[in-house]
């Protein structure tokens, strides 16, 4: 089997030892992403909303290039630094994500890249 980066400049390139996804088959594995501006390389500020919401507008973005959408999303991790903020990130997957929801985790951690508060990664099925 082939593995292929997938890449777009719709999203935050990637700042370290990795691809923003790998294809491999009917598989596509996304790397995490935080709330960058894909424009501006920094870190969108505001309300946690705004950040989550940034997060998965990245994650669409690499889901495209790899050939799906959230759509195909079968599995997310979520990260966040204030497990405060988990009500928060339900609110905006329901404007992302439609029945059957992928299957997700979330976890709380003490920090994240950049000092942000929130980081999603997921695996789609073409």
């Amino acid at each position: 089997m082939s593995f292929t980066p997938v890449a777009t400049k719709l999203a935050p390139q990637a700042i370290g030892t990795y691809s923003q996804a790998i294809k491999a088959g009917n598989t596509v594995y996304l790397s995490g992403q935080i709330p960058l501006d894909p424009q501006t390389g920094e870190l969108v500020t505001g309300d946690i909303e705004a950040q989550v919401r940034q997060v998965f507008e990245n994650l669409r973005a690499v889901a495209r290039a790899g050939g799906g959408d959230l759509a195909n999303a079968v599995k997310l991790n979520v990260y966040l630094t204030d497990m405060g903020n988990f009500q928060t990130v339900n609110k905006v997957m329901a404007e992302y994500f439609a029945q059957p929801y992928p299957a997700r985790a979330a976890i709380g951690v003490a920090a994240l890249p950049r000092g942000t508060a929130v980081e999603v990664d997921g695996i789609l099925v073409l």
